[in-house]
């Protein structure tokens, strides 16, 4: 449940209860009329019905140059009534709350790059080292996953410039993390390859499978606002260790495994984005005009085509080298 805080001009008040009627709100306040015409409202609403209030108000006060929409939180309210005993199922989180949660992930900032790098050395040492505790702890920093998620949610609101933003953040983030670890794999004499390098150098149809899944997880994760699923998903189908494995084995100049820790990377982020925008595209996270729904299911179609075939030449892929070898 949410509290929906409306500033807005006088004459907008009846609108405003016509829109609060529409999405069925608990309650709603017209307060004072200030000095400069303006007039401060609250509605609470559900979470299922917050979106459909938010697209109607922004519609109608988007003309109204002075007009302010403000969501606040409601941790409870009491009594409860008999719909909220009986619902089940939370209800998909808000288009402007899913954006404002992904998008500070799509920054390419200082820090974002310290990030990455103190998870490498991280990662590094404990694929190295064969330290489980220490690589699960990399994997659950993941600075990898925010913008890779960015991105999804960038195709599923047609929203060009996140999709811009978090694939550079993605890219960046992967090749600093692959030249580190190379540097690392280059300088650091270590003798017998570990068990915690050498698993991530193993990819078959399983790992994208996981993949897949783990991505659908992220994806619900977010919209249905149940963050906590989100630290699983970290270490089901975490980027940075095979990112790091594939720098510290070309590092080494052990192409193979490089070229299989590789194949593991590639799958993980492909299958990820796939399924993440499927979530998304079944959950209803769309723009709010018509014009920028067309754009963003055209957008949709187009992006869906091209990780399913690019997921589908990974596996072919994987599977020669599994037959050659």
């Amino acid at each position: 449940m949410k509290y929906i805080e409306i500033i807005a001009e006088e004459g907008s008040s009846d609108t405003i209860l016509a829109i609060a009627d529409k999405a069925k709100a608990r309650d709603i306040r017209l307060g004072m009329v200030s000095d400069d015409g303006m007039r401060q409202t609250r509605m609470l609403v559900t979470d299922d019905q917050l979106q459909t209030a938010l697209d109607a108000l922004q519609h109608i006060l988007g003309a109204q140059p002075t007009s302010q929409i403000v969501v606040l939180p409601v941790e409870t309210a009491l009594p409860k009534s008999e719909e909220d005993k009986t619902k089940k199922s939370p209800a998909t989180a808000a288009r402007e709350s899913l954006y404002e949660e992904v998008e500070k992930n799509a920054h390419l900032n200082a820090n974002y790059i310290v990030l990455v790098i103190l998870s490498t050395l991280v990662a590094a040492i404990a694929l190295i080292e064969n330290n489980v505790a220490v690589v699960i702890g990399a994997m659950v920093i993941a600075p990898l996953l925010g913008p890779n998620l960015a991105l999804s949610v960038g195709t599923a609101l047609g929203d060009t410039d996140l999709m811009l933003k978090s694939a550079r953040t993605l890219l960046v983030g992967i090749f600093l993390a692959i030249i580190l670890s190379a540097a690392i794999g280059y300088f650091w004499q270590f003798g017998e390859i570990s068990h915690e390098l050498m698993s991530r150098t193993v990819v078959g149809i399983d790992s994208a499978v996981l993949a897949l899944a783990s991505g659908a997880a992220a994806a619900l994760s977010l919209t249905t606002r149940l963050s906590s699923i989100l630290v699983g998903v970290m270490v089901a189908v975490a980027l940075l260790p095979p990112a790091t494995t594939l720098g510290i084995m070309l590092g080494k100049g052990n192409i193979d495994f490089a070229i299989d820790a590789g194949l593991l990377l590639a799958v993980n982020i492909v299958s990820v984005n796939l399924a993440s925008k499927v979530v998304f595209y079944i959950k209803g996270v769309s723009p709010r005009t018509w014009y920028e729904k067309e754009r963003a299911k055209k957008a949709m179609r187009i992006y869906l085509i091209v990780w399913f075939v690019t997921l589908a030449i990974l596996i072919t892929f994987i599977y020669t080298r599994t037959v050659l070898k």
